[in-house]
């Protein structure tokens, strides 16, 4: 039997790869091991724009991480059907247009679930795509 796919976000990596979180780092880790596993564009952008600014990596640990992202999901590239649907979402469930395009991205990927901390947790959008936030 098959994982279930589970889009996983941003801050869930910038904590894995955090050294000042470490504990919130290894339960996200734990969390995300047993899904079949999405991530888009964005959230590498994302990623490396908050590694680089806020956990002050080094240029070459941030490709390093990426790397690692990138062996370990299914990378979604965010196109224009991608942006025409993150816009239907933003008007239909009012999250910002970024969180939208993850959850587009997610959709697009037929992935159940979406890893977050900073969307509603337990939210289900278009009947099929659940928020989970990991510290709930």
């Amino acid at each position: 039997m098959s994982a279930d796919r589970g889009f996983i976000d941003t801050n869930i990596f910038v904590y894995i790869y955090s050294d000042t979180e470490k504990d919130k780092g290894e339960l996200c880790e734990r969390f995300i091991n047993g899904y079949d596993r999405f991530v888009s564009t964005q959230v590498l952008n994302e990623f490396c724009s908050v590694a680089i600014k806020k956990l002050a990596m080094p240029v070459s640990d941030v490709q390093y991480a990426v790397s690692e992202i990138c062996e370990g999901c299914n990378l979604v590239l965010v196109d224009d059907d991608t942006v025409q649907k993150a816009l239907d979402v933003c008007e239909k469930y009012k999250y910002s247009y970024y969180d939208s395009l993850i959850i587009a991205s997610a959709l697009e990927s037929d992935c159940k679930y979406i890893i977050s901390e900073d969307l509603h947790d337990r939210q289900i959008v278009e009947g099929k795509l659940t928020i989970v936030n990991p510290f709930v």
